[in-house]
């Protein structure tokens, strides 16, 4: 469960860098002239900090006690974000190169499946 323990504690500066790297002025929102698009972009933008927090605690629990159904959740929201960074930029932008954030979200899923694949052999 060290490798599990491991990506909870990447996502922790995952979550500071997420809220308080970013700053308070959002590019997307002051590009949105319409007040209606404008907030409901505030609201995705923060939904993402609540589930990286969530994603964060989870994680620190999975590593302190195994689940298998609370596993299979953090994993599909940890796949399903990259997946749809890879899908986008390669779509929209013809690079992922643009929006990196793919990469933390792959590392992280992938140490806690490391960490489950060496319990298997112990």
């Amino acid at each position: 469960m060290l490798w599990t323990r491991l990506a909870a504690d990447l996502m922790g500066p995952t979550v500071l860098i997420d809220v308080f790297a970013r700053g308070a002025d959002l590019p997307l929102q002051t590009a949105l002239h319409v007040p209606e698009l404008a907030a409901f972009a505030a609201v995705l933008w923060h939904a993402v900090s609540v589930v990286l927090i969530v994603l964060t605690y989870g994680l620190w629990v999975l590593a302190q006690r195994r689940g298998l159904a609370f596993k299979f959740v953090l994993s599909g929201v940890q796949v399903g974000c990259p997946a749809m960074f890879l899908l986008y930029g390669l779509r929209r932008l013809g690079t992922v190169i643009d929006m990196p954030q793919w990469m933390i979200f792959l590392i992280i899923p992938a140490l806690t499946r490391f960490d489950e694949s060496r319990e298997r052999v112990l």
